[in-house]
């Protein structure tokens, strides 16, 4: 947290100020490694049956929820107290929005591990298969994303949005081959578990998208 009371009066305003905002910046990544993270877990309670993992997303959602306060509280008290030029300006901006999409992908990863856990005593659906594919290709976004951000790099940013568009080709054809099952035998909780999955899982490529997007903001002024 920046106050004016932590500005050293020997150090110059705008050395205090970059020094400020390089640790928002490293903040904001290890908040992008802790969803990362709660994805992989996601993955292993999903298709490996690994019931301990929802309950460390549980934890990391935790973790991230702080940062993700810290973050914008420390990126609202540098605009206030520092008077940011115009590019410092969109820099922090950009990344308040952004942390937004990696808590909500944080969010549906604990979701994810919670729908993990209700498809348990069933038998493994025939579509899993189709829907681990979707699933590697929302983890692919969202380190793309994150990498993008690490580097600056706006031409990366963009390119996460086309592959979004398999993603929701991906969600289409789960959705209508899931909606339009017929006799089935028994509840059909399972159903409507993985269709809320494979909605979880479009929605997570959506904030990655999002994130890409922010990122060639931040280097281009460009939206």
């Amino acid at each position: 947290m920046t106050y004016k009371g932590d500005l050293n009066p020997q150090e110059p305003l705008r050395i205090h100020f970059e020094r400020q905002l390089k640790r928002i910046q490293r903040d904001v990544l290890r908040m992008g490694a802790l969803v990362e993270s709660s994805c992989y877990l996601a993955k292993q309670a999903l298709f490996e049956q690994d019931l301990d993992a929802p309950g460390q997303i549980v934890l990391q959602d935790k973790q991230i929820d702080r940062l993700y306060r810290q973050i914008e509280l420390e990126c609202v008290n540098l605009i206030a107290l520092q008077s940011p030029v115009a590019q410092d300006l969109r820099l922090l901006s950009a990344l308040m929005q952004l942390v937004r999409d990696l808590e909500r992908i944080g969010d549906y990863a604990k979701n994810l591990g919670d729908v993990a856990v209700r498809l348990f005593p069933y038998p493994i659906s025939p579509y899993m298969g189709q829907v681990r594919m979707m699933f590697d290709r929302c983890r692919a976004m969202l380190a793309m994303s994150l990498a993008a951000l690490s580097d600056l790099d706006a031409q990366s940013g963009l390119e996460v949005k086309l592959r979004d568009d398999a993603v929701d080709s991906d969600y289409e054809n789960l959705y209508n081959a899931l909606a339009q099952q017929s006799n089935i035998p028994g509840v059909v909780e399972p159903i409507v578990l993985q269709v809320l999955l494979i909605r979880y899982l479009e929605r997570m490529a959506d904030h990655a998208t999002n994130i890409g997007k922010r990122v060639a903001y931040i280097v281009t002024g460009q939206r």
